[in-house]
């Protein structure tokens, strides 16, 4: 129980920097969940992830997949309140202040000066997957390059879903874990 608690007070305050959604902090979730606590290894963390974007909903759902590992329902319920309800609450005190504020030029350039901060967290979250993918195929560093550049390469210029990539690197694994 005293884990759960440890991990909805980090999570909570996680939810109050996420600029940009859940992705955004997705490297603290793993300093948090695997570095401080070890509540699971890279690989685990890695999996989750990417079960968790596979589903259709918000990208915060990553939570819940994260810590059903090793805190099942309840855990479930609590990161996920934990890291949705804090948030939620800072939004709508702020919704209601940008509405009496609206047109102010200093508020304007406060909304701009975000964009670079949840796009730098975004990469910043995306290069620790990266790394943490390229540990989990351990000697074909190689291999995880080729694919995540494949699948820059499909997705980026095409108007197609990265699920059917996500679909093909699934049975790419299989193939090769075997």
């Amino acid at each position: 129980m005293t884990d759960l608690l440890t991990l909805m007070a980090g999570l909570a305050q996680l939810s109050l920097i996420a600029v940009g959604g859940g992705s955004a902090v997705l490297g603290d979730m793993h300093r948090l969940m695997v570095d401080e606590h070890g509540w699971m290894d890279d690989a685990t963390f890695a999996r989750s992830y990417a079960l968790a974007q596979a589903a259709p909903g918000p990208n915060i759902l990553v939570v819940g997949v994260f810590v059903w590992h090793f805190a099942g329902p309840l855990g479930l319920l609590g990161a996920t309140l934990a890291m949705c309800g804090p948030a939620a609450l800072a939004a709508l005190g702020f919704s209601a202040m940008r509405e009496r504020l609206a047109g102010a030029a200093w508020l304007r350039r406060i909304e701009r000066g975000l964009v670079p901060v949840a796009l730098g967290l975004v990469i910043a979250s995306a290069l620790l997957l990266g790394e943490t993918a390229l540990a989990t195929w351990g000697s074909l560093p190689a291999v995880g390059i080729a694919i995540t550049a494949v699948t820059a390469g499909f997705v980026a210029p095409t108007r197609r879903s990265p699920l059917w990539m996500l679909g093909g690197g699934a049975a790419l694994g299989i193939v090769l874990l075997r």
